[in-house]
């Protein structure tokens, strides 16, 4: 069943690239959680990059409305291309850090965005790791403000 998906997604996004003119092969492979990753590789996938991003995140967008059912509910598709997600990943990750450690530190909550879902959810994994603060998304639209705060005690 893995490997039906795996081989879908594949051509799924190897035609999408071939229609935009992009000469790339792609990988597909699991991750820790569950979730799926393709990779875009090539020298035509840095077009994918270009605006910060957007093509990468338009891509990402379209595969997983296409296979949304075919994946596990806490599961997504995750495109990548050059290393630029995972690199912005580990940014959001670090980001996340060092505003937990500003929230300990002042008692003040703070803010991070706007971002997409994807990046939120980022940021929401980061802060479930700790027991003293939480994550709570607001706004709008797509994109919407993380504000973490610390973790009020149970009563």
């Amino acid at each position: 069943m893995r490997s039906e998906l795996h081989g879908e997604v594949k051509a799924f996004v190897e035609q999408v690239v071939e229609a935009m003119g992009l000469a790339v092969s792609v990988e597909v492979s699991d991750l820790e959680d569950g979730s799926v990753r393709v990779d875009v590789q090539g020298e035509q996938g840095e077009l994918l990059l270009r605006r910060k991003g957007e093509g990468l995140d338009a891509l990402q967008h379209l595969v997983n409305s296409a296979y949304r059912r075919d994946v596990g509910r806490d599961q997504r598709i995750v495109i990548d291309a050059m290393n630029f997600r995972q690199g912005k990943d580990l940014e959001l990750q670090q980001m996340a850090k060092f505003l937990i450690e500003k929230v300990r530190t002042t008692g003040t909550p703070q803010e991070l965005g706007p971002l997409n879902s994807y990046s939120r959810r980022i940021v929401h994994m980061e802060v479930s790791r700790f027991d003293d603060v939480a994550s709570e998304s607001q706004g709008d639209g797509q994109l919407k403000q993380v504000t973490i705060s610390l973790r009020r005690p149970a009563r």
